[in-house]
């Protein structure tokens, strides 16, 4: 029998999933896996470096974890050894740090300088009754509709609003369907919203917590890796009424060259990026630029849909970037004095601190104060912070710019007055190093769609083929989360292979009574 090779496009997380469920699902020797990845490194979205002149470090976004609603992503943890320590897998590691440090977050909400209570959701009533309407109303009934359609505009002065928004990123012209299905899917953490007791953290950033262990363990099992390298095209032939992919062509620095998909092979395509096109700058550049290099990963599903109209619409969630971009900073601090400073607000040590959002910011700046280190081989007088700006294109209140024009000197001096640090405002900024990154499609997931805009993981009429990431259609599910990328990859796999294997169940939160009770008596508090 002839051996099945694997082809897979994209190196994010959804692509290294897919790899591990070939392997360990599928029975597919790890050598007749290839990986394409267009950039110099694995992992997408969860990159984190330290910066080449070793004064700082760089990362595009920070995630917060939750035990029941991550079961897909905790399912791959079990199976990954830690790099730390090789007889402990990712999700020992994971429970041990999230036993020894726990979050409670005093200052979810902060205004002039203090912390607010953010208890008290601060809705009007009408919106109350909304809000528990809409996790009742079908989501065929909210296809194309934005959350300020279904919501008066007093909702988005609301606690409710700046805590759900800011934890997730949503906006008031995004997805109303996509923000019902984040609520179910979290309704069992609806009494802690304001506290955050339900976060749970990696032990370092999710790329050395996470990706780099999978593909470390991808490596030494012998899938073959190919990075700089981008699929940008494939050709279809009709088989049995279907469409079945017969050639790769793959865009190197060295050539371009075309792969014969053989009978018995499949091939697994990322569609879109969040990541795509991002700008970075620094202390004293702004991140408001063109990228260095112009990304491919848009370009190819904007080729397919030629072909058939089950495999979705990329317009629909990439040409609207005014509407889809923030930008996230990184802050590296020298000298504990930001950290001292931060904690008479929040009341809580570095790690033990959800995120906190400044609700007073015309960016409505939000940011997260990991446990230290953060990186592995972080000296211990190092700090780092990471955060974003929902409200990215409004002036600043004490920069008189949008924030992708700031440099991180500008970004840091913004939040330093916010805070009411302004006494020790230069003695903060000569021991940070603040690297703002600007990205055009990060909340694009997010956009108002309808039925069909989001391609099955398998379409009706793929033959050898699937769909992974972010922009597949898993029915309940969530995206902008790791969740998403890793079930997509465990049901491509079993889907095209038949192997009959189920992917890790959703917990659902809403068939338990005591929940729903929850909800309902959060949503009138």
């Amino acid at each position: 029998m002839t051996e099945i090779r694997a082809y897979i496009a994209g190196g994010g997380l959804a692509a290294l999933s897919t790899a591990f469920y070939l392997i360990k699902d599928g029975g597919v020797k790890p050598q007749n896996i290839t990986i394409f990845e267009e950039s110099d490194f694995y992992g997408g979205g969860l990159d984190a470096f330290p910066e080449p002149n070793k004064n700082g470090y760089f990362m595009r976004g920070f995630r917060m974890l939750e035990e029941k609603v991550y079961s897909a992503l905790f399912d791959l943890m079990s199976e990954i050894p830690s790099i730390e320590d090789r007889e402990k897998t990712l999700m020992e590691e994971f429970a041990e740090f999230n036993k020894a440090v726990k979050t409670c977050s005093l200052s979810r909400l902060v205004e002039k300088g203090k912390a607010i209570d953010s208890k008290p959701l601060t809705m009007t009533f009408s919106d109350r009754l909304r809000l528990l309407k809409l996790l009742a109303t079908p989501e065929k009934k909210l296809q194309n509709i934005s959350i300020e359609e279904y919501f008066s505009p007093k909702v988005f002065e609301s606690n409710f609003w700046y805590e759900f928004a800011t934890t997730f990123s949503f906006q008031p012209w995004h997805s109303a369907e996509e923000l019902k299905r984040y609520i179910l899917r979290f309704i069992q953490d609806a009494p802690v919203l304001h506290t955050q007791t339900c976060i749970r953290s990696t032990k370092y950033n999710q790329y050395e917590s996470i990706a780099l262990p999978v593909m470390k363990f991808l490596e030494e099992k012998g899938v073959v890796f190919q990075k700089n390298s981008a699929v940008t095209n494939v050709n279809f032939i009709d088989k049995n009424e279907k469409k079945q992919i017969h050639q790769l062509t793959v865009l190197s620095k060295e050539d371009e060259k075309t792969i014969e998909v053989e009978k018995n092979d499949l091939v697994f395509l990322s569609l879109g990026s969040m990541v795509a096109d991002y700008s970075t700058g620094s202390m004293d550049n702004p991140s408001a630029k063109e990228p260095s290099s112009k990304s491919l990963s848009w370009d190819l599903w904007e080729k397919i849909v030629l072909i058939s109209n089950q495999f979705g619409k990329p317009a629909v969630f990439n040409k609207n970037i005014e509407k889809t971009k923030w930008t996230a900073f990184t802050v590296t601090f020298s000298d504990p004095l930001f950290f001292d400073l931060l904690q008479k607000i929040t009341k809580r040590k570095a790690g033990e601190e959800g995120p906190l959002t400044i609700i007073d910011s015309n960016w409505l700046i939000s940011f997260a104060v990991p446990n230290q280190p953060h990186f592995i081989g972080q000296p211990e007088n190092l700090q780092i912070l990471w955060g974003y700006g929902l409200n990215t294109d409004k002036v600043g209140n004490f920069i008189n710019k949008k924030m992708p024009e700031c440099n991180g000197r500008e970004i840091l001096t913004e939040i330093v007055k916010h805070l009411h640090f302004e006494d020790h405002l230069d003695k903060i900024i000569n021991s940070a190093n603040a690297i703002p990154c600007t990205m055009p499609h990060i909340t694009s997931q997010f956009m108002p769609r309808k039925f069909g805009d989001r391609p099955q993981i398998v379409p009706p009429v793929s033959e050898n083929f699937a769909f992974i990431g972010q922009y597949c259609e898993i029915p309940e599910d969530i995206v902008f989360t790791l969740e998403y990328s890793v079930r997509s990859g465990q049901i491509a796999v079993n889907t095209l292979l038949e192997t009959g294997r189920k992917p890790t169940p959703i917990y659902r939160g809403r068939r338990n009574p005591k929940h729903v009770f929850n909800i309902i008596r959060t949503a009138f508090r």
